[in-house]
């Protein structure tokens, strides 16, 4: 039986960012969080580290990523490696949600899609809040439902529903002492993009292990994982990365 990280890893294996913003969106954020040579950033959950690398190498910044896979860690130092940045940033392997950097010692601090590992919005938002400045940045990247969700919809995503709109996701980050100062969110051709490249990934893995033991489970994870864009999460759900001021 795999995991669910695992699974991600099967799915994810095209991908540079694990999430559905495009390197477009990546670098729009860049700009509205105002990030430039020397800006210190952490990346908790950082995926395959793109964020990192990307900005380290267009915008001179530096950072260090945390995540619990050793096979994006892996990927996230070869592409420090790749794009000359490794010098700049640094990738650890590990829980993200145990991970206590010096406290103030970056300038951002984000979680990308990845609240669960401070147990929601504001939980991610006090582990983010100790490793920044005072007057540094805390980026968030999470779902909102775009309108209001059929029961089947939020049945598609869980009980209970984890997630919100965003005047929901206003009332969270106000709750949780965060000022929303911008935001960049993604859109119908995003999640496409993202979750498409999954689809092909989880086929080809099936074609070329046609007798392992995971194999249904990866198929009914590919075909569970389709339905619920094509039916509901495309419409319903969309997806955006807010920068805050804690």
């Amino acid at each position: 039986m795999l995991s669910v990280l695992e699974l991600h890893e099967i799915a994810e294996a095209d991908h540079r960012i694990l999430n559905p913003f495009t390197d477009a969106h990546l670098m729009e954020l860049a700009a509205v969080a105002r990030v430039g040579p020397g800006t210190r950033v952490l990346d908790l959950a950082c995926g395959k580290g793109e964020l990192l690398c990307r900005w380290a190498q267009e915008l001179g910044s530096t950072g260090v990523g945390v995540d619990l896979s050793p096979v994006f860690t892996a990927a996230a130092r070869a592409r420090a490696a790749e794009l000359g940045v490794a010098d700049r940033v640094a990738f650890v392997q590990g829980d993200a949600a145990a991970y206590r950097p010096e406290p103030g010692g970056f300038d951002i601090a984000a979680c990308i899609g990845a609240t669960w590992i401070g147990g929601g919005v504001g939980g991610t938002i006090e582990l983010l809040r100790a490793a920044v400045r005072p007057t540094g940045l805390v980026l968030v990247g999470e779902p909102f439902w775009r309108e209001p969700p059929t029961a089947q919809a939020r049945a598609a995503f869980g009980e209970p529903d984890p997630f919100t709109d965003l005047p929901g996701l206003l009332d969270r980050f106000e709750d949780a002492g965060a000022d929303l100062v911008e935001m960049v969110l993604t859109d119908e051709h995003g999640w496409d993009r993202y979750v498409a490249a999954q689809w092909w990934a989880l086929r080809r893995w099936l074609d070329e292990h046609p007798g392992d033991p995971a194999a249904e489970q990866v198929r009914a994870f590919r075909d569970e994982s389709r339905r619920a864009h094509l039916a509901h999460q495309r419409r319903y759900l969309g997806w955006g990365v807010f920068v805050l001021r804690p």
